[in-house]
């Protein structure tokens, strides 16, 4: 091969994505992170909870400060139970996860996200597998929280281990919950903003970075 045509192909190579803060939100969302131990976000879909988040974990594996990202959500189920979904339970789970796994292979690239999931470096662990685990040196995300109880949040938390960060993210105007169970991250921001070593983060229609419709579309809903 020339060295032209290795030139040409290096060129070709995908790239990592970086994490880079696109609204001032934002970098106050990573310096939260970077500076607590557990951090509470909330806002609208497209304003970058997710992608942050993952963004920022993965940064910090590749860095070693953390040697597992531990990856969570709650499975809010629709008609009938994931028992009648065939596959294992990891098959059964992983539509839920998809949205997770494609930010991670932005950042990280697909290899490197298959190399560190062989090695449980990367655990994707059901939220209702968690009770009586900790996760140390981890960097664990609970995502979509507000399809969570207010129970099952606290159990996440109450699960860091030492040298570890805790991130907990959702929009609480899209709860599936049945609406009396619905309240639990928004009760657990209120209460836990002020706590020494808890960041609080909200984002808002002004960090929507899809497309500009979203913004103008949960304006508009937001308003009855």
């Amino acid at each position: 091969m020339t060295r032209r045509n290795k030139r040409n192909n290096k060129q070709h190579l995908p790239r990592r994505k970086n994490l880079r803060p696109k609204t001032d939100n934002q970098a106050d969302y990573i310096r939260a992170m970077a500076d607590s131990d557990v951090t509470l976000c909330v806002g609208p879909a497209g304003t970058g909870k997710t992608a942050v988040a993952v963004g920022l974990a993965c940064e910090y594996i590749l860095d070693k400060k953390v040697k597992k990202i531990v990856i969570t959500r709650p499975v809010v189920e629709a008609g009938k139970g994931l028992g009648f979904l065939p596959g294992t339970f990891a098959e059964k789970i992983h539509p839920y996860l998809v949205p997770v796994l494609e930010e991670m292979n932005l950042y990280l690239l697909p290899d490197k996200v298959n190399s560190l999931r062989s090695m449980n470096l990367i655990e994707i662990c059901p939220l209702e597998y968690m009770r009586g685990r900790n996760f140390h040196n981890s960097f664990m995300i609970l995502d979509e929280a507000q399809n969570c109880t207010r129970e099952q949040i606290k159990m996440f938390m109450t699960r860091i281990g030492w040298d570890s960060k805790a991130v907990i993210n959702g929009d609480i105007d899209q709860s599936d919950l049945p609406m009396s169970l619905r309240g639990g991250l928004a009760e657990c921001l209120d209460k836990l903003e002020g706590v020494e070593g808890v960041g609080v983060c909200k984002l808002t229609s002004d960090d929507i970075i899809r497309n500009d419709v979203i913004a103008r579309i949960l304006s508009k809903l937001s308003d009855d």
